[in-house]
């Protein structure tokens, strides 16, 4: 949240980054390394597997590219000892899956290539909000959730991601319903669709 909501259900471009062994159904290591490989660019959300197991899949957003360093200091972003523009925008009301409603602080993030997205935060002092200073490693990447302060992202477990673990790009939504309906209950579609988020891009 707030770029991807529960129950979305998006279409992933793996030829954006070329192809590693994790572009194959079950991961099958029939080689190594990228073919095609083209680098991903920071403010992309892509789809990856978990370093921790290679099996899990993630969507996170690239925050941080090789040789950066990324550190979170009250709640703001510093990339390379700069810190990362945020803008206040409308307040982010979402369900929390047990019925009851949180309203979250929004803003827009300007990161040092112009891209721009919109975050969440809870706070400016939760766990993640002050952090030591990552240092990314060659050919890996550091990736954050857009809602800061509930994310397992490169701050924590998942820490830096290979690029050989990177799947592909989010590009488009192309389905969406709410908690009410899963994808398969077709009978609650008319009630738990959200039509407006139907063939939206990704930013």
């Amino acid at each position: 949240m707030p770029t991807l909501l529960v129950g979305d259900y998006l279409f992933v471009s793996k030829y954006s980054y070329g192809y590693s062994h994790h572009a194959l159904p079950f991961s099958l290591p029939f080689f190594s390394g990228r073919i095609l490989a083209d680098a991903p660019q920071r403010g992309d959300v892509a789809v990856f597997k978990v370093p921790t197991d290679n099996k899990t899949d993630y969507v996170k957003r690239i925050i941080g590219l090789p040789g950066d360093s990324i550190q979170i200091i009250r709640g703001i972003l510093h990339i390379n000892g700069l810190p990362v523009r945020r803008n206040r925008i409308d307040d982010f009301v979402a369900e929390d899956g047990y019925g009851q409603f949180r309203v979250y602080t929004q803003y827009i993030e300007v990161l040092p290539n112009d891209v721009r997205h919109r975050i969440i935060e809870l706070s400016d002092s939760n766990h993640f909000d002050n952090t030591r200073e990552f240092i990314v490693p060659d050919g890996h990447y550091f990736l954050m959730g857009d809602n800061r302060d509930n994310s397992t992202d490169s701050r924590s477990i998942v820490g830096y991601v290979p690029f050989e673990n990177f799947i592909g790009r989010a590009e488009v939504l192309f389905f969406s319903v709410n908690h009410s309906a899963r994808f398969w209950e077709i009978w609650k579609w008319p009630w738990a669709i959200r039509f407006s988020r139907f063939f939206s891009c990704i930013d």
